[in-house]
């Protein structure tokens, strides 16, 4: 089995995120943002508007998620991943503004594919059905925009050996294909 690699997302970059292959195991330390597709809307629409966005995405990675409200004492509630699916018409306007990674679940279009190509992004899968459990990796949570979105407007978290599996990286391979291959009988 291949060992653990570490990211640490104020050194996360193309470079790196092209070394990363399907199938790699990550721990990721540092910051992420959130954001689902309510927000995802919000800001491809203020991009068309020619509008600047609430942060500058250069490198950064975001998690689609809509986590519950936390218990006292807690920076969040379950933080369980979303499908990335539905934030796929918006994938490919957001990965131009310089998003490096994206932390979901589920399969992806073959334009968010291209994509993931063209600007060096890799795909992470968080593992759904965990939430409780990926939530003890994040120390902390703030809601930087669209606070009217609830659970899917844009913030930041802080995390801490944030568990996830490439499952898409920038040469196009996709895991969920290419991890069934061996069980596969014709």
């Amino acid at each position: 089995m291949a060992e653990t690699i570490r990211i640490n997302t104020e050194e996360y970059n193309e470079e790196f995120s092209r070394k990363l292959k399907v199938g790699d195991s990550v721990l990721i330390t540092g910051k992420i943002y959130s954001a689902r597709d309510a927000a995802h809307k919000v800001m491809t629409e203020a991009l068309a508007r020619g509008e600047k966005l609430p942060i500058d995405w250069t490198n950064k990675f975001v998690y689609y998620l809509g986590p519950t409200p936390a218990k006292p004492g807690d920076p969040i509630g379950s933080a369980g991943p979303t499908t990335s699916g539905r934030m796929d018409a918006y994938t490919p306007t957001m990965l131009d503004q310089g998003i490096k990674g994206m932390i979901g679940k589920g399969s992806r279009k073959p334009a968010v594919v291209e994509s993931m190509k063209k600007n060096g992004c890799t795909y992470f899968a968080a593992v759904g059905g965990a939430a409780a459990l990926i939530a003890k990796s994040i120390k902390k949570y703030e809601v930087l925009a669209y606070g009217e979105l609830g659970p899917e407007a844009l913030a930041e978290l802080t995390v801490e050996d944030f568990p996830c599996i490439v499952v898409g990286d920038t040469e196009g391979n996709n895991f969920y294909e290419e991890g069934q291959k061996p069980y596969r009988k014709i």
